[in-house]
């Protein structure tokens, strides 16, 4: 199988700028099957109870096609070549934005929620399941603002932000430094965990549907929570700071469920402190938020 791993100019921008993009992580027509896997899995909502929350909060455990991307090459060989030979999935889900609404992310940088101890070791592969356009909501990114370390933010409570808080920087923001970060079907980002970062509303008429997979060294720790879980999918764990995740429940089996159940409760103890509860539904952003 071909490498793609970067070269060491790519390297180098990623170090500089705090993001890389874009980058091939599969065929359009891949993208394509993986997004009617989703909205099909997305449909069982009908049978199967908190199945939107196990969608979300831990797709690579419930839909098999990424379960297998998480572990593809094409993802994983430029991730190693920014963070070394070793990698953890520590978390995997969705930003979905349905079409013509106005929902949006503010800007924020992840790792200022996640309780993990180390800013060098961790970056998100940000997947898009069909073209992300500026009309549609992409991404917005400031350049070598993960430079700056973790900053103040404030909970704004805004109902239109998906993030479970409103949660947005406390310091101002240029927005004419912000890059747009347009993907085709198929294509990733990658961004550093402190860098800037934010996304308007989807004014198309097509659902736009991203997929963010957090990747960290097994070197990092989790401070804030009492337990955090990840799965080793490169090289070796020497550190054993994560426990290993639940098996898969691709066909929804219920004791495989209820571990996975478990997990998330021992997970939601820290990730969601202080935040609405709300029964997960389509409408409702807030059971992912913390993570994004």
């Amino acid at each position: 199988m071909t490498s793609r791993h970067l070269d060491a100019r790519d390297v180098e921008s990623f170090r500089e700028k705090g993001y890389l993009f874009p980058l091939e992580a599969m065929a359009r027509g891949e993208a394509e099957a993986l997004r009617r896997a989703i909205e099909r899995r997305l449909d069982d909502a009908r049978d199967v109870p908190d199945i939107v929350q196990y969608t979300f909060n831990v797709p690579h455990l419930v839909i098999p096609q990424i379960h297998a991307l998480a572990r593809d090459s094409r993802v994983l060989d430029p991730v190693e070549s920014i963070m070394g030979g070793d990698l953890l999935l520590w978390n995997a889900g969705f930003f979905i934005k349905e079409p013509l609404t106005g929902d949006y992310v503010g800007w924020h940088q992840d790792l200022r929620y996640w309780g993990l101890d180390d800013e060098s070791r961790e970056l998100t592969a940000w997947v898009a399941i069909g073209d992300v356009t500026g009309a549609g909501g992409a991404m917005k990114f400031i350049p070598g603002s993960h430079r700056h370390g973790i900053v103040a933010h404030r909970d704004t409570w805004l109902e239109a932000n998906q993030l479970s808080r409103g949660q947005e920087l406390a310091v101002e923001v240029d927005e004419s430094e912000a890059v747009r970060v347009e993907l085709r079907a198929g294509q990733m980002s990658l961004h550093h965990g402190s860098l800037y970062h934010a996304s308007g509303a989807n004014r198309t008429e097509s659902r736009r549907i991203g997929l963010a997979l957090r990747f960290v060294t097994p070197q990092m720790r989790q401070v804030v929570g009492a337990v955090d879980y990840a799965t080793l999918v490169r090289g070796r764990d020497r550190h054993g700071h994560f426990r290993p995740e639940p098996e898969p429940a691709f066909d929804l089996e219920p004791s495989r469920l209820a571990a996975i159940d478990g997990m998330l409760r021992d997970k939601n103890a820290f990730f969601y402190a202080g935040a609405e509860e709300r029964a997960p539904s389509l409408g409702n952003r807030r059971i992912r938020a913390s993570r994004n």
